[in-house]
């Protein structure tokens, strides 16, 4: 029975590549499941092949998990497609996606047609180059410094604040008392003229009248 060889490579990430043995007799199915295990990925997600052209162009779709309007269309299944019903070139290539929720996309290349292996369980995994990207990305996790400053901030939130009003706010004491700083307030409470005439020795109201007229004749 026939042996292909795949060649199995990140569209983003040209050195991280890996080759897997399979079955002529298998499903694209059973290809899906051999290249997330090759790099570690859960299969669990809607996928496509598309068979391809030396310039990687999409052509007819082979689904995994499809939405309802790709089942209506009658697309293939990769649970009910065999390897070899698709394979009519030595060097066959196929655009594959992996979970369109949040996409990798490969190029996957015949690279040999081989006898099997006696002994040997496949699909099969025979050569692996670079490391694959996480399948999610980094996912934020909080140092335990930082789960311990949003816990300090807890009480705001349950008291209702909203985030212009803990401006004032300039301090939090142990026993969980707002402190607040009055230094602005003070000053707008002082008499509009600074509250200086009324305690300077000397000078009488007329004094002032006087010196606003002064003022009023410049």
């Amino acid at each position: 029975m026939a042996l292909y060889r795949f060649r199995v490579t990140f569209e983003d990430y040209d050195d991280v590549s890996r080759e897997v043995d399979i079955k002529s007799t298998h499903t694209f199915a059973d290809l899906h499941q051999a290249i997330h295990q090759s790099i570690g990925y859960n299969p669990d997600y809607s996928s496509s092949f598309y068979i391809s052209n030396d310039q990687w162009t999409k052509g007819e779709e082979i689904a995994f998990k499809p939405s309802e309007r790709k089942v209506n269309r009658g697309i293939a299944l990769m649970e009910n497609s065999k390897l070899a019903a698709f394979i009519d070139d030595p060097h066959q290539k196929f655009y594959y996606t992996s979970n369109f929720d949040r996409p990798f996309d490969f190029h996957v290349e015949l690279v040999k047609i081989l006898d099997e292996t006696a002994g040997v369980t496949y699909p099969a995994t025979v050569k692996t180059a670079g490391e694959a990207p996480k399948q999610f990305g980094n996912v934020y996790t909080p140092t335990a410094e930082a789960a311990a400053a949003d816990e300090d901030f807890d009480f705001l939130n349950e008291l209702e604040y909203s985030p212009e009003e803990t401006e004032d706010f300039t301090e939090v004491s142990d026993t969980g008392e707002l402190v607040v700083d009055k230094g602005e307030e003070s000053h707008d409470e002082e008499d509009e003229f600074g509250g200086d005439f009324a305690d300077n020795d000397g000078f009488d109201d007329d004094d002032h009248g006087s010196s606003r007229g002064k003022s009023d004749d410049y």
